[in-house]
């Protein structure tokens, strides 16, 4: 039993490593730590995040995302703004936030569209591409983020640079930091194993920049991996049976404090 132990020990240390050697070798080349030499793209895909701490006070983490974006469009480097977060209640609201913050700075509203169901990275970048009709886009998040999101979009075949926000130090952020070291190995399983979808898409909808053509993209055109592995990981998803049940699925309806109505 020792010996079974250390050797799925030795092992879980090597898929882990391993997952998170891939996520890093695809997308460090795309992930700038200065703000100034983030190119240009036409659009800035802002992620959602808690903006209050539970023990009180603000999100570093949220103003740091916030300042970034605010920075980029008014010098030019983004021309709209995305607003992707959590909407599953009316009495949690994230995009609403972001959006009544940035106007709080002089962002105007005709540069930002709001995302309500960005219920994790992965529904984010789907719904950038399949609802929003965005192609070419900068992620705007903190540098242990950007990876895992950079992987999703490569894998949703979106044209996606990083942009990080002012970096803090490892210490500081250590527990995100451990957090990503798994959070990686979970999105490859969800990736390529278990085939994940989204919990809602919905109509799409043309951002003044997007290149939507009014029909939503088919999703899940992803990177093909080799034909034996992709045989292997067909094999397993029969065994696992991970298809989603239609009857069983749940189904969002965000709401809109401005409007004050679901949809």
């Amino acid at each position: 039993m020792a010996i079974m132990g250390a050797m799925a020990l030795v092992l879980a240390v090597v898929i882990t490593a391993g997952a998170n050697y891939w996520v890093w070798r695809k997308t460090h080349a795309s992930i700038t730590l200065e703000s100034e030499q983030c190119v240009h793209e036409p659009v800035g895909l802002v992620f959602g995040t808690s903006y209050g701490l539970r023990g009180g006070g603000e999100n570093p983490w949220y103003r740091a995302r916030l300042d970034l974006a605010a920075r980029l469009w008014k010098s030019g480097q983004v021309d709209h703004l995305l607003l992707s977060g959590d909407n599953h209640t009316r009495y949690y609201n994230e995009p609403i936030r972001m959006w009544r913050d940035l106007r709080r700075v002089q962002i105007p509203d005709a540069v930002m569209t709001l995302d309500y169901a960005g219920f994790s990275t992965f529904d984010t970048l789907t719904r950038s591409r399949d609802v929003f009709g965005v192609s070419r886009v900068t992620l705007i998040s903190q540098r242990w983020h950007l990876p895992r999101a950079l992987f999703i979009a490569q894998y949703l075949g979106l044209d996606a640079r990083g942009c990080a926000t002012r970096q803090r130090s490892i210490i500081d952020d250590r527990w995100m930091w451990a957090r990503e070291v798994f959070a990686r190995v979970q999105v490859i399983a969800d990736l390529y194993l278990l085939d994940r979808h989204p919990y809602f898409l919905g109509p799409s909808i043309a951002l003044p920049t997007g290149d939507a053509d009014g029909a939503i993209i088919p999703v899940y055109q992803r990177v093909s991996m080799p034909a034996p592995v992709e045989s292997a990981l067909s094999d397993v998803r029969s065994l696992l049976d991970t298809r989603p049940d239609e009857a069983s699925m749940k189904h969002w309806r965000a709401f809109d404090p401005v409007d004050q109505r679901l949809f």
